[in-house]
């Protein structure tokens, strides 16, 4: 009996929305039993800020990065294969999208490394490679995916994908202008504060954006079931 995940590649996508999804929810649910943060909309972050979940936050980010790294690639591969035959999709398309995503993963280290309680700055930096890269690569792999059709993904898969990455950019976009009004970081912010509002509504987009990207690589598992990678090895003796 031959198990969906054993087919082609699938395993790589369907490891990185467990994980990932997995990362953002045991964190949030220990800084939530441990009272480190509130329970309504808190950042992302914030429930990686305190040990001990600001260990297994890091922990299993870099994890998530790993995976994402290898998933990008194979996605790459897998579209530059296909393009051998087709010419469907922009070479250049397909390599800028490669290049971004790397820099989502990136910038995914960036944040789960420096905490946003120490190391400010730099973690906002991080924040901001991840998800300003992380909605590129996902319209990006839109877009291929219509240049690939009908070759690659099925007219629903590429219509579902739309979909995800302009929720994506529109969840981005309050994230960052509400974000703006929040100048200090508070893991426990009270409600009469006045940026409490926009606290929360950038907290809500950024959730929204976080999992957009865990539904986006989810459509990568069928059509990861069509290949598999190999590592060939050559040995060139010297004269």
């Amino acid at each position: 009996m031959l198990w969906w995940f054993t087919q082609g590649v699938c395993a790589l996508p369907a490891f990185l929305v467990i994980w990932s999804s997995g990362t953002f929810i045991i964190s949030y649910i220990i800084a939530i039993v441990r009272h480190d943060v509130e329970i309504i909309f808190p950042y992302i972050s914030d429930t990686g800020a305190n040990p001990p979940e600001s260990c297994i936050f890091g922990l299993m980010t870099f994890i998530v990065a790993c995976a994402a790294m290898a998933t990008i690639y194979a996605r790459y591969k897998f579209v530059d294969k296909m393009n051998e035959d087709t010419r469907a999709v922009n070479q250049k398309l397909n390599l800028a999208a490669l290049w971004i995503g790397l820099i989502t993963c990136l910038g995914m280290c960036i944040v789960a490394t420096f905490q946003e309680t120490t190391m400010t700055i730099a973690h906002d930096i991080g924040a901001a490679l991840f998800f300003v890269s992380g909605v590129l690569y996902i319209i990006l792999q839109s877009v291929i995916s219509y240049q690939a059709f009908p070759f690659g993904a099925t007219i629903t898969v590429c219509w579902t994908r739309a979909l995800i990455a302009s929720i994506a950019a529109l969840a981005f976009f309050p994230t960052v202008i509400c974000a703006g009004f929040v100048k200090r970081t508070d893991l426990h912010m009270k409600k009469d504060d006045p940026a409490y509002p926009f606290h929360v509504a950038s907290a809500a987009c950024e959730w929204t954006v976080a999992f957009s990207f865990v539904c986006f690589f989810l459509t990568y598992i069928h059509e990861f079931k069509m290949f598999t990678l190999e590592v060939i090895t050559e040995h060139a003796e010297r004269s």
